[in-house]
């Protein structure tokens, strides 16, 4: 049985001030709202309107602090592609669920291709990452594979979407 399609999101309308104004925040979230207004040239309550709007539209999901994984003691990082023994909605979703639950996953994509799901796993150490692999996967009768590989350097790491004015408001 094939599931339906997900409706495709219709991409916000960014006029060059929202687009601005979103490159500021992803670059430096802590930064207040005087300070934006003044490096956008425009007003703070114009800035706050924005920011409210694009809340509210979805488009600014949440403001958030990153913090360096190898200097609070998690220094694994782990690429973990997983291949499901069976799909359908329910099973996918049912996976999705109990990798959002774990904290060690920082990242669960579904992919195509030879694997149903990318994974982003930051461990303390082999051993905490080996007992995850027991308890996620190797008691998960519906994982039929995964594969690890293992960051040895990370030279690029941005949170920040690239973005541009698509339009006026």
């Amino acid at each position: 049985m094939s599931q339906a399609p997900l409706p495709k999101a219709q991409p916000a309308v960014l006029d060059a001030l929202d687009a601005a104004l979103l490159d500021l925040l992803q670059r430096d979230a802590s930064l207040p709202v005087r300070a934006l207004a003044d490096r956008l040239g425009t007003s703070p309550a114009t800035c706050q309107r924005r920011m409210a709007q694009l809340r509210d539209s979805g488009v600014l999901q949440r403001q958030v602090a990153i913090v360096d994984r190898r200097l609070v003691g998690r220094p694994l990082t782990v690429f973990v592609s997983v291949e499901l023994d069976r799909q359908n909605a329910a099973l996918l979703t049912q996976f999705e669920q109990r990798m959002a639950a774990e904290d060690a996953v920082m990242a669960c994509y579904e992919v195509s291709g030879e694997f149903d799901f990318l994974l982003i796993i930051s461990a303390e150490s082999m051993e905490q990452f080996h007992a995850f692999t027991r308890e996620a996967f190797s008691s998960n009768h519906n994982v039929r594979n995964f594969k690890s590989m293992f960051a040895m350097n990370c030279s690029k790491f941005e949170t920040r979407v690239p973005l541009r004015a698509t339009g006026a408001r």
